[in-house]
């Protein structure tokens, strides 16, 4: 897998603290002095492309770094840096050195940071921390970024910094266009305070991205407000510690008009254009609907690819969910009963499998296996991502002969690569929302 490379950036202006009525102002100040009327200075202007906010409510880079365990950007993104910070913060602390962000984990982090005084968590918030999203999707996206910021500790209001950055591949004639970033930290509370001063920070008439890190929640009225004037919300559920829950909810909020996109949706692209293609020869495509049975393995963790993927499957099949019922034994399985359109029964099974070396994005599909019980049936289809997969799924005791796929990657899956290449593109996906659908009809079950 290769790693998204930042462009080199310029530095225009290192995070500045100001009061919440001088951001604006300090922002103008800064496009006026690199205007290109100081000879001395390079000559940039802020992008007029669209504001991107970012919404971290768990915190966990902040604790780390107040801990001395990460000392890269508050960015909200997990990717190599917070990996070995927490499992740092593992070693440490006693705990399995798995690098995932699990309960026990978690758990321990924040005890450990609501032990550190006030000075201490004081001394670590004037150090310098760079809160900005990461460099690699401001390079490729230069915009207005908007960082929302929670902390824990004393409610003392809204710290403000502003800052600027350019990207040195993004150049208009012999002009760079910027990044302008907008840091607000505080507490929760605080922030939800001031969600009026947020509102008034988004670019007018230019596409408005809001990057939720936690469960969308309608309830919660700085989510509201934010999603209600954006074009579109962004959440990845990979990261979600209640998929099936987080889920319902996406759809929710589809359902009601929001324009939502799932980075974990991405990840999948790789899995559905090979199902697909297995059955685009025209002796396959007939065999297409004899398919009642499913397996999908995923690696343990997170559900969500696989239940997405299987919602995907039965939207396209046009099966009917009937029932659910999961299973609390070392492979959590789910088993989804369904009607196809000509009445026979589907039956589909997801299996969370423990690896000893998990990827970074927990809970990739593993393998997957399409079969009938008419054993002449040519619809055997295993796809895979690793031969120890496809053997897992060959050996499953059918008659039928398989053909096997290897499935290969998109070439970068890192939600830094996913989102800049969202940022690109807003509006409703009517596929991802009929797949989310069917997604939702299937967990809902659970609950009759």
């Amino acid at each position: 897998m290769t790693t998204t490379q930042a462009a080199p950036i310029v530095s225009l202006q290192a995070p500045k603290d100001v009061s919440l009525n001088e951001i604006e102002a300090e922002l103008t100040k800064i496009w006026q002095e690199y205007g290109g009327n100081d000879s001395t200075a390079p000559a940039a202007i802020r992008a007029t492309t669209f504001t991107f906010v970012v919404y971290e409510p768990e915190e966990t880079q902040h604790m780390l770094a107040a801990l001395g365990f990460y000392t890269g950007p508050i960015d909200g993104i997990f990717g190599p840096q917070m990996f070995s910070a927490i499992k740092a913060a593992q070693k440490a602390y006693g705990l399995p050195r798995t690098g995932k962000l699990d309960v026990e984990t978690q758990t321990k982090i924040r005890e450990e940071f609501l032990s550190l005084s006030q000075d201490q968590i004081a001394s670590y918030s004037s150090g310098g921390q760079n809160y900005n999203v990461a460099d690699a999707i401001a390079a490729a996206n230069p915009c207005r970024i908007l960082a929302l910021c929670p902390i824990s500790g004393e409610d003392t209001g809204v710290k403000a910094q502003v800052s600027a950055y350019c990207p040195v591949n993004k150049r208009s004639q012999n002009t760079l266009v910027c990044c302008e970033y907008i840091t607000l930290t505080g507490t929760p509370a605080a922030l939800e305070r001031i969600s009026g001063i947020i509102e008034e920070l988004l670019i007018p008439e230019l596409p408005k991205f809001l990057w939720w890190k936690a469960t969308p929640d309608q309830n919660n009225p700085l989510f509201s407000r934010l999603a209600n004037n954006s074009s579109t919300v962004i959440v990845d559920s990979s990261t979600f510690s209640d998929p099936s829950n987080c889920l319902m909810a996406i759809a929710e909020l589809t359902e009601q008009g929001l324009s939502m996109a799932d980075l974990n949706w991405r990840r999948l692209a790789a899995w559905q254009e090979l199902t697909a293609a297995a059955f685009d020869p025209p002796e396959r495509r007939s065999a297409i609907k004899e398919i009642d049975r499913i397996t999908i393995d995923y690696e343990r963790g997170n559900s969500a690819q696989a239940l997405l993927f299987l919602g995907w499957v039965a939207s396209r099949l046009q099966w009917r969910p009937v029932s659910f019922q999961q299973n609390q034994d070392e492979y959590q399985l789910i088993k989804v009963q369904f009607v196809a359109p000509d009445h026979r029964p589907v039956e589909a099974e997801l299996a969370a499998i423990p690896l000893a070396d998990p990827g970074e994005v927990i809970g990739d599909l593993i393998a997957l296996r399409l079969a009938s019980t008419n054993l002449k049936a040519d619809c055997c289809t295993v796809l895979c991502s690793e031969s120890t997969g496809c053997m897992r799924m060959e050996a499953g005791g059918i008659a039928q002969s398989a053909r096997t796929y290897q499935v290969t990657p998109l070439s970068d899956q890192k939600t830094e690569y996913l989102l800049s290449q969202q940022l690109q593109r807003w509006g409703r996906e009517m596929l991802y929302e009929e797949s989310l659908r069917m997604t939702d009809q299937i967990l809902r079950l659970a609950n009759q």
